[in-house]
């Protein structure tokens, strides 16, 4: 298939993603890899994340595989929580601790800003990853990882959004690397995996671009979408939904694997609640989440499973999308965000639908992001009272 062809900017964006994943390797792994001292690694205590909408779901798809790499407790933090809510002994507690790696695109957000502004207040190390180092964000953050994003037209984030997952998978391999918790012939072959997968996926897509496609136009009709995955696999989960709300403005949600089988499930309009799970095979909680397709399947849900292999119970009525089999699960969250990107993507063709509704009518205070990127910063001195 020739990706020439294809109508809507954001399943292009996700047709680009094999290439941007070399050409940002090579910009990348030598930024990680200065980015910080020897010292200021061996320093590190405790690890927080943070960042809005996509940064957010960066952000989650690397909370185990920090810890896993680098052995550090790590947390994912809204920058809402961590600006107007912790604690400051939280963000000073030791010289440079917390140290805070903060994402953001466009360095414009707000409560990115804010958060930075806080932890720095307070003692802790913030690290800023955006492409405008003159952005507030840019000028907030104590050191900068600049993303050089090569400019692509306009869709909801795709191309972003697996930039800031590849800036933060190559960080804390570094991270890893540099405190002896890898060797560095193992740090290598993970960083050999990510290059691996951008074939594997070039294979894969035009076969996802198909199942995407033909899901997208029995589904057309839908009125919610339920997205499901756990651990290594939430974040995908997250960012589907995010999507389908950006590209289509209908009803999404997303919940883990367990929680699903708690709440989403009593919903009662099945034959018209969109249910993808997203089932890494290497993934801990894989029998858990077999066990939920196998509980979608049995009340008749729409399904499409994201998965990288052969599933435990063959299913009977959904819809199988294959993303490539990584050497190690540490690097699974590169690629399998994308079959859910061209899910939305068309979608949104199918239904007429304007990304983001075009920012007009009711939506218009939203129009460059205004309700996100003139807020008002506040730092707090002091614990609330």
């Amino acid at each position: 298939m020739d990706s020439n062809n294809i109508t809507n900017p954001m399943c292009r964006q996700a047709w680009s993603i094999p290439q941007l994943i070399r050409e940002q390797y090579a910009i990348l792994e030598p930024k990680t890899r200065s980015l910080l001292s020897t010292p200021e690694i061996f320093s590190i205590q405790r690890i927080l994340l943070t960042g809005c909408g996509d940064s957010y779901a960066a952000a989650l798809s690397m909370k185990h595989i920090f810890e896993l790499l680098t052995e550090i407790p790590t947390e994912v933090v809204e920058p809402l929580d961590l600006a107007r809510y912790y604690h400051p002994k939280q963000v000073g507690f030791a010289p440079n601790n917390p140290i805070v790696f903060a994402i953001s695109n466009s360095g414009a957000v707000s409560r990115v800003a804010e958060a930075v502004r806080f932890v720095n207040e307070h003692g802790g190390f913030t690290v800023g990853i955006t492409s405008n180092p003159n952005s507030p964000l840019g000028t907030s953050a104590k050191r900068l990882l600049q993303l050089q994003i090569s400019p692509f037209e306009s869709a909801p984030g795709v191309r972003s959004y697996l930039v800031s997952v590849l800036s933060l998978l190559l960080l804390a391999i570094r991270i890893s690397e540099v405190c002896g918790r890898v060797t560095m012939d193992l740090a290598n072959e993970y960083r050999q995996d990510i290059l691996t997968q951008a074939d594997v996926l070039e294979r894969l897509l035009p076969r996802m671009d198909a199942t995407a496609k033909e899901t997208a136009r029995r589904w057309r009709d839908m009125r919610a979408f339920d997205f499901i995955g756990s651990g290594f696999d939430y974040a995908a989960a997250f960012y589907g939904h995010a999507k389908i709300l950006e590209a289509t403005g209908k009803h999404s949600s997303c919940v883990d694997s367990e929680e699903w089988l708690h709440l989403n499930f009593f919903v009662r309009d099945i034959e018209k609640t969109g249910t993808i799970v997203v089932a890494n095979t290497t993934n801990p909680a894989f029998s858990r989440v077999s066990e939920t397709i196998r509980y979608a399947e049995e009340l008749g849900r729409p399904l499409l499973v994201v998965t990288d292999g052969e599933l435990e119970e063959p299913i009977k009525h959904g819809t199988i999308v294959l993303v490539p089999h990584t050497g190690t699960q540490i690097t699974m969250p590169v690629t399998q965000f994308v079959p859910l990107a061209l899910l939305a993507g068309y979608l949104s063709e199918e239904i007429g639908e304007e990304y983001g509704r075009g920012c007009k009518g009711p939506w218009q205070f939203a129009d460059g992001a205004a309700c996100i990127r003139n807020s008002r910063i506040v730092i707090r001195k002091s614990v609330l009272k």
